[in-house]
């Protein structure tokens, strides 16, 4: 049985694979493909994987987590499947400890070590989502304000455009977590509106459902949406720039510097990115190696914004 991690750096992106999994779990069984998403990871399968405050100590935790997973994927191979995808996008990491860190995924390499662990050689490939770094600290910033923090101030904006570290320095931490198990990575530009698209290119499979593959849920408020959060609990909305549509925090400057540094990861990426990893383009009438637009629609649910187990 392949174990497959989907870890899509993208929360929307995620969310939105796992409301499709869940929606087909019973056809896609089936075909031999399993599922467990956030309702399962965050329900105990997981659970002390990253330690939590408690009376055990980390170390028992992670103990009890291995037996636990080993448990459940051997029940899992005996009912015969030939794949099991994990989803859970918080085994990366919480977008709001990103914005605290004003950094991409700062621990995810101890992190992801931890599930490594656990997981031990079961695990056969990985499949990571990237995003245009403009639009993902876009989306990020917005859902941290629509949740009650304040706007950001313009030194956030600087240390989040002037950062050094992007998607290539979250693969190679990746990588060192789980060496010699495949990575895929798939832009968000090109593979958010298609998990059922994401799926063939984890498992291979072909003639998989369509039903529910192209829901949109919880997109990041936009800015009429935000300017109403603000004036909802007696903040002055007129920071935010005037019109509709999504909310671009960056100036001109923060904006080019966050694309320069996305464009340099997909071209390490496309050189071969030192035999960590593998870029999947191709989509459609799509040539490989085009560089993915900077700007996409998003789609997803609400799992993200739970703060239980691994956030």
């Amino acid at each position: 049985m392949d174990l497959i991690l989907h870890i899509g750096a993208h929360r929307t992106a995620s969310t939105g694979f796992q409301h499709y999994m869940t929606r087909n779990a019973r056809a896609l069984r089936t075909l031999g493909t399993g599922f467990l998403g956030p309702a399962d990871t965050r329900n105990g399968l997981l659970t002390g994987v990253v330690p939590m405050a408690g009376i055990m100590k980390p170390h028992q935790q992670l103990r009890r987590a291995r037996a636990r997973v080993a448990i459940n994927l051997a029940r899992q191979r005996q009912s015969g499947l030939d794949h099991l995808i994990i989803s859970d996008e918080n085994m990366m990491g919480a977008p709001r400890r990103n914005l605290r860190e004003r950094a991409l995924y700062p621990d995810i390499g101890l992190r992801l070590a931890r599930f490594a662990s656990v997981f031990g050689d079961r695990a056969t490939r990985i499949c990571l989502s990237i995003r245009s770094l403009d639009s993902y600290w876009a989306s990020a910033l917005a859902f941290s304000v629509a949740r009650g923090h304040r706007l950001p101030g313009p030194g956030t904006l600087d240390a989040l455009a002037q950062s050094p570290r992007g998607w290539r320095d979250v693969i190679t931490d990746t990588a060192c977590a789980f060496p010699g198990v495949e990575i895929l990575v798939l832009p968000h530009e090109l593979y958010a509106g298609r998990p059922e698209r994401r799926l063939h290119l984890m498992t291979g499979q072909r003639d998989l459902p369509k039903t529910h593959a192209r829901d949109w849920m919880n997109r990041a408020p936009c800015l009429t949406e935000l300017r109403r959060i603000l004036r909802d609990r007696g903040a002055d909305p007129g920071r935010l720039p005037p019109g509709d549509g999504r909310w671009c925090p960056f100036d001109t400057i923060q904006t080019s510097l966050l694309r320069e540094t996305y464009a340099d990861d997909l071209f390490w990426l496309r050189a071969g990115a030192d035999g960590l990893a593998t870029l999947i383009e191709e989509t459609g009438t799509v040539q490989t190696g085009a560089k993915p637009a900077t700007t996409q629609m998003q789609r997803g649910q609400d799992h993200g914004i739970e703060d239980r187990r691994l956030a």
